[in-house]
């Protein structure tokens, strides 16, 4: 890279004679790279956050509760046939009814030591299957936000990169005509080291 100096703000864009037409190229193309870095950034970062902010309210609006029963009794240690409430689950087998009568049976986390028929409350979405619980309205919106701002700045990075790719391109030509031009002039002023 050369040595530029002192930085002239929008220099490019000022009436010059020793301003090239790579310069003015130069300036068109970090206009045009900073502008759709801006402008893709932002677009993708709102679609994205709608879409996940839609989805999440979605599954709110459709995903309920149900209590389920335990099928068998649950392996593991309890206090005077109290299941332990330390936090520790382990899987066990539920059973639970949906809205049109029919049964499901799955597979939950549940407190070591239940007996059969315990009642467990779990998550359903409309055909009857097991679902985690539904993002509140404060996680959705917490989650819409960062996968919008992550797939905001990653798709404002491609016009950003073809930008720097370009000016690259730019700066190795403008460099190869200075080579060009010293080998052709430099010899004219005068004897040369080396």
């Amino acid at each position: 890279m050369a040595f530029r100096g002192p930085q002239v703000w929008l220099w490019r864009w000022r009436r010059n004679p020793l301003r090239r037409r790579v310069d003015v190229v130069e300036a068109w193309v970090v206009l045009g790279a900073w502008a759709l870095t801006v402008l893709v950034g932002v677009l993708s970062g709102l679609a994205a956050a709608r879409s996940v902010d839609s989805g999440l309210a979605r599954d709110r609006a459709t995903w309920h509760q149900a209590v389920a029963r335990v099928v068998s009794r649950v392996p593991g240690k309890s206090a005077a046939g109290k299941p332990e409430s330390d936090g520790e689950r382990v899987w066990g087998e539920v059973r639970w009814t949906v809205d049109d009568g029919s049964a499901h049976t799955g597979q939950v986390r549940i407190a070591p030591g239940s007996p059969a028929g315990t009642p467990v409350t779990v998550w359903t979405d409309p055909q009857g299957h097991l679902v985690t619980r539904p993002a509140t309205a404060a996680e959705a919106t917490f989650r819409a936000t960062l996968l919008g701002a992550l797939v905001g700045t990653a798709a404002g990075a491609a016009p950003f990169l073809c930008g720097r790719v370009v000016r690259t391109a730019l700066e190795r030509r403008r460099l190869a005509h200075w080579d060009a031009e010293w080998a052709r002039l430099g010899p004219q002023w005068g004897h040369t080291t080396g």
